[in-house]
């Protein structure tokens, strides 16, 4: 069996029952390096397979083959596996590995730990886009900005800068400004539920000029969105 096993922060406490419960069945954990460190704490007994940034590939490869062989095998992936996770990948090689089953167990992605952090700013309709153009191309991205921006969704941005990218979020919140104020409340989240968190609320002009990194997760507020006790809020809409 390979399971495929979305972490959430990685932190013990941001894990599932589900998620604890199928790598402690698993024999082998695979996973990114940084994931796999996060692990080796709580699971300390277990194999670990790691590869470093941008060989997801090879670690979704390796997994198919130790599950082929009849070792059950957790693919371990950071927040939740089917978003911007290895989920999609594994069904699509999995085709080369005939009668391999697999099993998604879902995680907590950061948008939804993240935005814990700041209140509850995902009350109402959301997007949620990357800002990595490594497999996606940046005109794709901005027509997604363009859309959810005009459609007054909250957005929740990841992958908002690298050494690499310094600039997408700039251009992301261009793109936004071009439908919302520039006092519209926005927030971060950084190294949620690791060492060193921390959230930061701030407006949207403030936001375009801000300097984060790839632990970072992004939260541009709509219409309606405000900060209510020092915390981020989107009304759903009930009568008070």
């Amino acid at each position: 069996m390979l399971y495929i096993v979305g972490i959430g922060s990685g932190s013990p406490d941001g894990m599932t029952g589900e998620a604890a419960n199928a790598i402690n069945k698993s024999a082998l954990i695979v996973g990114y390096t940084v994931y796999c460190e996060l692990l080796r704490p709580v699971f300390p007994d277990k194999n670990y397979w790691t590869t470093g940034m941008r060989q997801e590939k090879e670690r979704v490869i390796f997994a198919l083959e130790q599950a082929a062989c009849g070792l059950d095998t957790a693919l371990v992936c950071s927040g939740d596996a089917g978003v911007y996770g290895m989920a999609a990948l594994a069904y699509e090689l999995a085709e080369n590995y005939p009668g391999t089953k697999i099993k998604v167990i879902a995680g907590v992605t950061a948008a939804l730990s993240g935005a814990a952090l700041l209140g509850s700013p995902l009350t109402n309709d959301l997007a949620v886009v990357s800002l990595s153009d490594l497999l996606t191309p940046w005109e794709v991205i901005e027509k997604r900005l363009e859309g959810a921006a005009a459609g007054d969704f909250v957005i929740a941005l990841y992958n908002p800068m690298s050494h690499k990218r310094t600039d997408n979020l700039r251009k992301a919140c261009e793109i936004v400004l071009k439908y919302r104020a520039e006092d519209v409340p926005c927030g971060t989240a950084s190294n949620i539920g690791r060492e060193g968190e921390s959230c930061k609320i701030l407006t949207l002009g403030e936001l375009k000029d801000a300097v984060v990194d790839m632990f970072t997760t992004v939260f541009i507020g709509n219409s309606v969105t405000r900060v209510i006790g020092g915390k981020l809020v989107t009304p759903r809409g009930y009568r008070l």
